[in-house]
């Protein structure tokens, strides 16, 4: 079971390192990125339990979705990426966000993941199934949209940037714990249409990143233009 919880991150990891084509992070930082997700992942479970214990909202499926489980997530994780983006040299492209992003995420997605597919009660390989193909891609995208920008930020200077990196990926992570949990006709309609919306506008942010880094060919940047 754990490796069945381990394989869709490793293919994350790997999809999101290859997608930076131009110059690629060290694998210390990309390391430090996955180990800052692990930890991440405790700070977490420690806020979450003390936000279920003051406000218990478990009967409140839309309070649930967006205060116990997405706002403390990505929060959380938005912290941990300033962090480690904060006077990192290594941090001099758009897209480096969305890298260090992602591999934060992940490694949070994956101790969770670890959890879930292991329990006695709601585990098992249809858990990690599941998870693989609906969990494990939103973590990333929320971390696509959280890396994009800060990215704006830093970049072009669109100062709402900031408050973007963290209001983008917390309405879609809301939005999808709500339509998981409340008992709503066609749940499963709309969730598909939000992963699908989450799909295509992770791809366009990823194209339009790699589209303005420095380290483009000269030649490959004339060719697009003509």
């Amino acid at each position: 079971m754990i490796q069945a919880a381990t394989a869709p991150i490793i293919i994350g990891l790997f999809y999101i390192y290859i997608r930076d084509k131009y110059e690629k992070e060290p694998w210390q930082m990309l390391l430090w990125g996955l180990l800052f997700g692990v930890y991440a992942t405790f700070v977490i479970y420690g806020v979450g339990q003390w936000v279920e214990a003051m406000f218990p909202l478990t009967d409140l499926p839309f309070a649930a979705a967006f205060l116990q489980a997405a706002l403390v997530e990505e929060s959380v994780k938005l912290l941990f990426l300033l962090a480690l983006l904060a006077r990192n040299p290594q941090y001099n492209e758009p897209f480096d966000a969305i890298v260090y992003a992602v591999f934060i995420s992940l490694g949070f997605a994956w101790i969770e993941n670890i959890v879930y597919v292991t329990h006695p009660l709601w585990g098992g390989i249809g858990t990690a199934l599941a998870r693989a193909v609906i969990s494990i891609p939103g973590h990333g995208l929320y971390a696509v949209q959280m890396g994009y920008w800060l990215s704006e930020t830093k970049f072009t200077g669109r100062k709402v940037g900031w408050l973007l990196a963290f209001l983008v990926p917390y309405l879609y992570h809301g939005w999808y714990n709500y339509l998981l949990l409340a008992d709503i006709p066609a749940a499963e309609i709309f969730l598909a249409l939000l992963m699908g919306l989450l799909i295509i506008t992770g791809l366009r942010h990823m194209a339009e990143l790699l589209k303005k880094s420095p380290f483009r060919p000269t030649g490959e940047k004339l060719s697009q233009k003509q």
